[in-house]
Order: structure tokens, then sequence, then C-alpha cells
């Protein structure tokens, strides 16, 4: 909006360009500063800056918000609590808030509504662990960025162990239809569990257009909040289950954030681009396309009158925000429609392109073995001569590392600075020899899940599964590990444990290890479990290479078999589309691993009913393989990186690149970008629709890798990427800028 002829031309240095809105509070601008970076700028109204609570209240909001820093909140740049007219600068967000976004387009679904809800849900986290509670979470201060959600406008937050609040003074701090009940019975009682109700109250309203105690006024909507159940028509099944535990009216029983962060995840599975939910083209036309594009239709009038008909549709989904469509479109037929329209380039290294990386960040560059502040300080003296094969994994604002001899270690993921070292190696039983082998296997919960094998001075090894705590490094817990016939023993967010059979595996909570469950498996099957969706999977390999393998579907609540599924020998299970389940068939006997297989045809396998169809290949593929966005994505030792689709196995594209020897490319749904790393820390990314290589960077590690190792990983980092690679070098590089120099962390 344009600026009022008695707004101010500047404040506090800051060039005002624009408004950006106006509440009871104050008028909110877009200012510029004199470097020329964008700020929102708070201003509160002349008639409340003389008002001492009021001023006190702007106080409080200031050293609230300065204390909040995430990835999905706007952190505070600069403020005068003292000016005459007191002024507080925020990052600036581009986007409309959430309750435009709803006015303008209607209710979230599917991927929308799973973004927004785990976004808020990690903004919560941020706002909380600071010691703060928001009291005013509504779609006005939610604004609706490229890169996710942003919370916006602490105004009536508070410290959360500040038990002498404003609100004594008898004003209602809060919006009713998105209040908690405790805000209208007793607002000193107020606390974060307090937001997860608003947090309820708001994805309600963003699943189905209403909120669930919506009424004719707010003293009728206050009334139903304290003591009528919520309204949830038009949520859907799955997360209407959780919301209903959110929006309970005891503070004390509503789950906590870590707990919704999982269940969110669950009651919203990202969805699969070609799902007959969230594709509106008709399969008669997609086939229309995809022979079109091929070559093998002929382009008569009928056909052309369709392929027409396509653009329409695709522009009005875009137009609402609905991006499924194109990018699935575009993932599996290529660029461009078949009329030979030209399409707009994605493959431009504009700043635009990418999301910006999080406060605080700088890039950086340090090894595993750096001296540490806490915990085990200096680390243990390496041999050389053995491959390191270390492996790292991001978790909230941490970066988490593990190999051989290599004691688990937590990195700053803004600096890499080394947090602290765990001192594992000290206290392994028979230990002998000093060797030990530290396998990461994910951090979950707060925990970060180590398998250490420590061997003696005979040269056996004892292996167990080890959880430290993310803050401290300190063990939580340990299980010894008597068994080598299972693989991938953290799935989702379960632990599984074998016996020293091998046959009765254990599910445990990962912070606690408090068994769960157990259930048994086939004997004389070598098993590897794997989240896909929903549902938890035992895929299980006989000893004889020749009969087929076993899918077994568990339910995670009691680990008992729900479905027994029969899958072709040497398939490895890669994921999901369209609804079925995605084998990879190796070309040779044994359990297909995506990390390195050759192969030449894709299983896809009803899980509900067991039907299956087998998908050829054009050609023979050898190298690393991921499933993703509907997508086969393949790098082969020599740099050579292809997208494949699973459903036709048609080649989509094929790059030649300089990253030699990787591993399982990443994708970046929010940019639409795959990245790859070589195992000597070179790294690429490619424009995952065109296989345009838009950057690539020199060599990053400090070694060369030896012997049989683990590939390099690429991590994201909100708008930053973190790179591991086996010889214990890590770094971390802004994809906008590759170029620029990491320092020393």
């Amino acid at each position: 909006m344009p600026l009022h002829k008695d707004d101010p031309k500047s404040v506090g240095g800051y060039k005002l360009v624009d408004r950006l809105g106006s509440g009871g509070m104050g008028v909110v601008y877009w200012g510029r500063s004199r470097s020329g970076r964008d700020v929102a700028v708070k201003v509160v109204h002349a008639q409340y800056a003389q008002d001492r609570v009021f001023r006190a209240r702007f106080r409080q909001e200031i050293d609230a918000v300065r204390k909040v820093s995430g990835a999905f909140t706007a952190p505070v740049v600069d403020a005068d609590p003292e000016a005459v007219r007191p002024w507080m600068a925020t990052q600036y967000v581009p986007g409309s808030s959430l309750a435009q976004r709803i006015r303008d387009h209607g209710a979230f679904k599917g991927l929308e509504l799973r973004r927004l809800a785990l976004g808020l849900v990690e903004a919560l986290q941020d706002i909380h662990r600071a010691g703060v509670v928001h009291r005013d979470l509504k779609p006005a201060n939610v604004l609706m960025a490229e890169d996710g959600p942003r919370v916006i406008d602490f105004g009536i937050s508070r410290a959360a162990e500040n038990h002498q609040t404003l609100t004594e003074t008898g004003q209602m701090i809060g919006t009713p239809p998105f209040m908690s009940p405790e805000q209208f019975t007793d607002a000193r009682t107020v606390g974060p569990a307090s937001d997860v109700f608003s947090l309820a109250a708001l994805l309600v309203f963003s699943a189905s257009g209403r909120g669930p105690f919506d009424a004719d006024s707010p003293y009728l909507t206050a009334f139903r909040v304290v003591h009528e159940p919520p309204g949830l028509d038009g949520v859907p099944g799955p997360l209407r289950a959780v919301l209903e535990r959110c929006l309970v009216k005891d503070p004390a029983e509503r789950p906590p954030l870590d707990v919704l962060a999982k269940e969110f995840a669950e009651a919203l599975p990202e969805p699969d681009l070609m799902d007959p939910d969230t594709t509106t083209l008709r399969l008669a036309d997609l086939r229309t396309v995809e022979e079109t594009y091929a070559g093998t239709g002929s382009a008569t009038s009928t056909t052309g009158r369709r392929r027409r008909g396509l653009r329409p549709l695709l522009v009005a989904a875009c137009t609402a925000g609905v991006l499924v469509l194109g990018t699935g479109w575009y993932l599996r037929y290529g660029p461009g429609f078949p009329d030979g329209e030209p399409a707009a380039s994605s493959a431009s290294s504009a700043d635009s392109r990418w999301a910006a990386v999080p406060t605080g960040w700088q890039p950086w560059q340090t090894t595993m073995t750096r001296t540490a502040q806490r915990g085990e300080v200096n680390a243990p003296a390496l041999n050389d001569e053995d491959p390191h094969d270390a492996t790292c994994e991001r978790y909230e604002n941490a970066v988490y590392c593990a190999g051989n001899n290599i004691l688990p270690v937590r990195l700053d993921g803004r600096t890499g600075a080394t947090v602290w070292r765990s001192a594992l190696a000290s206290s392994a039983e028979g230990a002998g020899t000093g060797r030990n082998i530290f396998q990461l296997l994910g951090v979950r919960d707060d925990a970060m899940l180590v398998q250490q094998s420590a061997y003696g001075d005979d040269g056996t090894a004892k292996v167990s599964i080890v959880a430290l705590d993310t803050e401290s490094g300190d063990q939580l817990w340990t299980r010894p590990l008597n068994s080598a016939n299972l693989d991938q023993i953290l799935s989702g967010d379960l632990v599984l444990t074998p016996d020293s059979s091998g046959r009765l595996i254990t599910a445990r909570s990962p912070r606690t290890g408090a068994d769960r469950w157990t259930t048994q498996l086939p004997g004389d099957y070598y098993c590897q479990f794997m989240t896909a969706g929903s549902r938890l999977y035992a895929h299980c390999f006989p000893d004889d290479e020749t009969r087929d393998a076993v899918l077994l579907e568990l339910d995670k609540a009691d680990g008992s078999v729900l479905r027994r599924l029969k899958t072709p020998p040497g398939s490895g299970l890669l994921g999901t589309v369209g609804g079925r389940l995605a084998f990879v068939v190796a070309g040779d006997p044994g359990p297909a691993r995506p990390e390195a297989v050759k192969f030449g045809e894709i299983r896809l396998l009803d899980p509900d009913t067991g039907a299956a169809t087998t998908t050829k290949l054009t050609k023979t593929y050898y190298g690393a393989v991921r499933l993703a966005a509907g997508t086969l994505w393949i790098t082969q030792p020599n740099g050579q990186v292809t997208a494949v689709s699973p459903l036709t196995g048609k080649q989509l594209w094929q790059t030649r690149t300089g990253v030699e020897s990787s591993g399982q490319p990443t994708y970046d749904a929010g940019t639409r970008t795959l990245c790859l790393a070589s195992i000597s820390g070179r790294v690429a990314a490619l424009d995952a629709r065109e296989g345009t290589l838009l950057w690539e960077t020199d060599a990053h590690a400090e070694q060369p890798a030896r012997g049989e190792v683990t590939k390099s990983r690429v991590l994201l980092y909100g708008g930053a990427l973190v790179v591991s690679t086996p010889d214990g070098t890590v770094f971390s590089i802004d994809p906008a800028h590759p170029e620029e120099n990491s320092s020393s962390g």
C-alpha cells in the first residue's frame, strides 16, 4: 500500500518505501536500510506511545523476539523502545498473510497443509525454546513466504518464566477464535500449551476454511472455546484425530510439540506427485502427452486440441498455489508442452531461485577431529591407513557425525564449531585395541543413535546401539546387538533391536530405549526395515537367493503383521509412487542396495492387494538410485546423472558432471534442485526438471578417501547446504553463492 501523506519518510535511519498494514497496535511499513536491506518496521500509534502499560508491553515484545531465531520466524534487526513513537524493525518477509492466502485461494490441502503444519511446529519450538509464549497465533500473524510460513508479531508474547504478566491490567490478550480456554479463564496460567491449542485452531481454519469455535459474536466464540467441543467438519480424518487432542480444555492433556511434529508428519504424509488425489488430469490425457512427447503418437487435430486444453488447467493450478501438477508433468515428460511452445528456463542462477540461509549462518569448513567445546575435547589419534567412513545427519540447528575411529560429535550448523564430542571410546567394554567403529544410525527425538563396534585384543567386536543426548552428548541408554540378520536399525521413530537369534525384534523409543513391542521375523531371512509414507515394512531375503523375498507390513503400534507379500529376488524398496511401492530389481542376486546397484527394471506393488506390474527401463543403469518427487534419480561413478520415470521407464534427461563416485543425490523440493557430492567434496547442483547443471564447486575434502567407503552426503539446512565426506571433512555453503570460500569452523 502507498504511504499516507502524514506518514514519516524514515524511521531510525530506515527509509520507508510502502505501508504493509495497520492494526490496533501500530502501523507496519516496508523499510530499507542505507545498504539496501529490506526490513519490516513496526511503529506504535501515537495515542498509545504515552500509555505506560502499552509502552511496557512493546518493550517486552522486543525483549521476547530478540530471544527467538529460527527458520520459520522473523527475527528483530533493530529497535528503539524509548523513541517518541517506539518502533521495531524485523526481517522483511515477502508474501501475503495466511488469512489473505485462504481468502484468495481457499483451504489448504495435501503438501501445502503438511508444510504449513510442520513449519508452524518448528516455529513454536524455536519460540518456546527461547522461553517465550506467543499468545496470539492466528492467520494474520503467519506470513506465507516461498520457503515456508513465518510466525510474526510477538507484541503480546511474554517470557514463559515471568509470572507477573501485563494481563493483570485486565486487558484481554489474544484473538478469540484462536485463543485457548485458559486465556479467558486465568491468563496468568498461560504457558506453551496455550500456543498448541491456538496452533490446532489455526490448522482447522487452514484445512476447512472455518475455525473450530466460530460464532456470530466474540462473546459466543469465547463461550464455545471454554465450554464446547470443537467443530472439525472438513478436516482430513488422520489430521482430525491429532487436532482433537490439541483442542482439549485441560492444557496438561495437550501433546507437546516434539510429539506433534511426528504425528503431523504421519497424518499428512508427503503426497506423491502422480497420486490421483494430487493430479487433476485424466489418465487418458497423461498417456496422450507422454506418447506425443516420446514421438510415438500422431499429432492429429484432436490430439492438438487435447494438448492445448491442458494449459489452462496447469496455469490455474499454479495460480492457486498448487504446484504439484506442473512439477509432476515436467519431471515425467520433459521441458515445454509437446506443441513446441517454449517453456521458461528454470536454470537461472539468480538468487531468487534459492531460499534464504538461516539467521547467523556463514560459510564454514571443519573436520570431525577438531577440538570440541565439551566432552572428549581432543579427538583420539586416527590410523590414516584405515578408511574413516564418516557420515553426518542434520537435526534442527546442528549436524551430528560419526565414523571409523571418529567419536560421535555435534557441530553447530551455523558456524561449524564442534559443540561436544562423546566419550564412548573410553567407556567401551573390551576395547583393548582401542579400535572403535561408530556408525551413525540417525537422530530422532533429541537422541543421536549410534551403532558402536568395540574391538578387543583378540579381534572380536562387541556391538551395541547407543543413544546420546543431542544437547549434552551424554549417554541416554545402550543395548547389545547380537545379530547380523537385521538392517536399517532406525526406521521412522522406532529403534529396532534383534535378540541373539535375530528373529525376535524389539521396537524401542529413540529417547528412552523403552520397549514398545516385540515381533517375530521369519527364520533364515535377512531383513531390512523401511518406513514408506506412514507404513512400516520389513523386507526379508532368504538365505537361498533364488527364492522370492518377503515383504511384511507391520502395525507400528504393536508390531503385528498386517500383510505378507512376495517380491522378486534381488529387489530393494525405494519408496512409493502413485500409491504403489516401488522396488528396484538388481541385475545380480542378493538384496538390492540403492547406494550401488545394476538394474534395468522397476517393480510396482499395490501394498493393499499385492497386485504388481513391472516397468522395463529403456536401458540398464549402474549407480546410486533415489526415488523422490515421483522420479528415479541415478548417479553413476563417472559423474553422470540421469532422471527416469518409474511409471514408463523412459529417460527424462541425462547430464554429465565432474562429481565422481557420488552417493545418492539429495532432492530439494523447495527449489526443485538435485544436489550431489563426490567423495573428494566436489558439489554440484542441477535443475531437477531439465537436468541443467546450475553450478559445480572445487573439491573440499582435506584428504582423499581410502578403501571401500560410504559415499558423501548433501544435507539441507534451511537455504544452506551441509556436505560431509568419508574422510571426516564437513562444510557448509550457500547454494546461491557456492563460490564463496568456507571459513574454518
